[in-house]
């Protein structure tokens, strides 16, 4: 049992925890929590840490999922959990891979896309990627000014999303949504200025909707490129939603449409 917070392996864990430059380089991510934990698939697992309580409760779900794990001391895993009240139960798991090329080819029709111009709230983004399956999105596309989706506060949000949502990182959203569109995949970005209201388009056919950053929206090159502008409609003296708020309710409005 590790119980020195100086143990190798427990820095490691620190680091992912903590940088994602090392999460990257390592091509792993944590996954915390009991239900997350259930989710993974074995196949997907590197390591698994637990709590001593939580070993001396669980040793036959820890045996049936993944019987090599590291037990830890209650009081070092309390100092590498992410959470305030940890649970006791902490994988390494690999990072998944998509691509493009590869969701166009093998998703099914009509394609539905989220596409995120450097969201950096790991809250917004993931109540996006949670809302994101609950609408049928095809697949998320962020630019890599965008918060890391592996951010453990991510991942908490997703509520288990995050290993059924296809999601992309790309360097120039330009060259993907010019993609897209020689595709016959429709734009819609969100914006205040020059735009129609959400729920006119028609959006039952290959979409894609555009979300910008929190304080700044969608980055200007990216609004030159992109047609078709639309807004959610306020009362009152609101000025702006929430971007996960604003993002679910154009992804809901064409889960609706798809469902007449």
């Amino acid at each position: 049992m590790i119980t020195s917070i100086s143990n190798k392996k427990i820095k490691e864990l620190l680091a992912l925890v903590k940088k994602s430059s090392v999460r990257k380089k390592q091509n792993a991510y944590i996954v915390e929590g009991i239900r997350m934990f259930k989710e993974l698939e074995p196949e997907e697992i590197l390591e698994v840490f637990v709590s001593e309580s939580f070993e001396n409760e669980n040793k036959g779900l820890l045996k049936n999922i993944y019987p090599e794990y590291e037990t830890v001391s209650d009081r070092i895993f309390d100092s590498i959990s992410d959470t305030k009240t940890p649970q006791g139960v902490l994988a390494v798991a690999k990072r998944k891979e998509y691509t493009i090329d590869s969701i166009l080819k093998e998703a099914g029709r009509p394609f539905s896309f989220l596409i995120l111009d450097s969201l950096q709230d790991p809250g917004n983004l993931g109540t996006l990627v949670r809302a994101a399956e609950g609408a049928g999105i095809t697949c998320i596309i962020m630019n890599e000014n965008t918060v890391d989706i592996y951010n453990p506060k991510v991942i908490r949000s997703t509520m288990g999303s995050i290993f059924r949502v296809p999601f992309i990182y790309v360097k120039d959203l330009k060259k993907v949504i010019d993609k897209l569109q020689s595709k016959a995949v429709e734009i819609f970005a969100s914006s205040l200025e020059g735009a129609t209201e959400y729920d006119k388009p028609d959006y039952k056919k290959d979409i894609a909707f555009v979300i910008g950053n929190e304080a700044a929206g969608i980055s200007k090159d990216i609004l030159d490129i992109v047609e078709k502008k639309i807004k959610i409609p306020m009362l009152g003296e609101v000025e702006s939603l929430n971007a996960a708020v604003a993002g679910s309710i154009l992804m809901y409005e064409a889960a609706r449409q798809r469902r007449l």
